[in-house]
């Protein structure tokens, strides 16, 4: 990479930032519901645009020339051999009912290959960033992923489909799952759960379905906290499946949930 991921770094932080203290001063206000997305359940509201297009706008101005992928509909086309991946609301269950647990996700990869993430949780205050081959931080200081190497011992967080038959199967695969595991967590936002990876506070995550900007900062600050982070079959995370776990628990982990029939889910 001959592109300065430092600067690029800084410009994520600074616009996360600005998006985070957006979406926090409308929850002083009451969140109005605009739309839907894969299900009735699947909700998109007034502040996820709003976020978007700030984050949007402080990208084009900064980088006019990059492209851009947005939750929100942004799919811009670039020369630069950037392109910036943003969630303006990772969590918008949890933002719509004012639930502590979203955050907003801006990452950045260059010619194909993840470069830098930022995952900003303005409710904890906590501000999660990587660059890669650099480590993972949490508001400056360095992170890294849990040391438990006991499967039975492990935290393992979840997240569910909002469409009903999958989350179903899912129900099915983690009632095989939860009795070799200390327990379960479902927080309802990926790029958290993948930072919670990242520091240690859960062990490991697992979740079927995810979009690009899902996981895109998430995972690379969870990997360069330590963490594997990849698909069942040994690819990178992507729709089909994301599983981020240290070392110790990863291949542990993965047989377990292809013999709950998580393929299925």
């Amino acid at each position: 990479m001959t592109h300065d991921t430092t600067s690029l770094l800084e410009l994520a932080i600074a616009t996360a930032a600005e998006a985070a203290a957006l979406i926090v001063d409308g929850l002083s206000r009451a969140r109005t519901l605009v739309d839907t997305k894969t299900t009735g359940t699947d909700m998109v509201t007034e502040m996820d645009k709003a976020s978007e297009a700030l984050i949007l706008g402080r990208l084009t101005a900064a980088r006019p020339d990059d492209a851009i992928l947005g939750e929100e509909g942004t799919d811009r086309t670039g020369t630069t051999g950037i392109r910036w991946i943003v969630d303006p609301i990772d969590g918008t269950t949890n933002y719509l009912y004012g639930h502590a647990g979203f955050a907003v996700s801006i990452a950045a990869e260059i010619d194909g290959e993840m470069a830098l993430g930022v995952v900003h949780d303005p409710l904890h205050g906590e501000v999660f960033t990587a660059r890669r081959g650099c480590g993972a931080q949490r508001n400056g200081e360095p992170i890294r992923a849990s040391s438990e190497t006991d499967l039975s011992h492990a935290l393992v967080a979840t997240g569910f489909s909002y469409e009903p038959d999958r989350r179903r199967r899912q129900a099915a695969v983690l009632g095989k799952v939860i009795g070799s595991v200390r327990d379960i967590r479902r927080m309802g936002a990926a790029s958290v759960d993948l930072c919670s990876v990242a520091c240690g506070r859960v062990d490991a995550y697992y979740e079927r379905g995810l979009q690009p900007w899902d996981h895109a900062a998430g995972a690379l600050i969870a990997s360069e906290a330590g963490a594997i982070v990849g698909n069942l079959s040994g690819g990178a995370p992507e729709f089909d499946f994301c599983l981020a776990a240290p070392p110790a628990l990863f291949d542990g982990l993965r047989s377990l949930l292809i013999d709950a029939d998580a393929g299925n889910a």
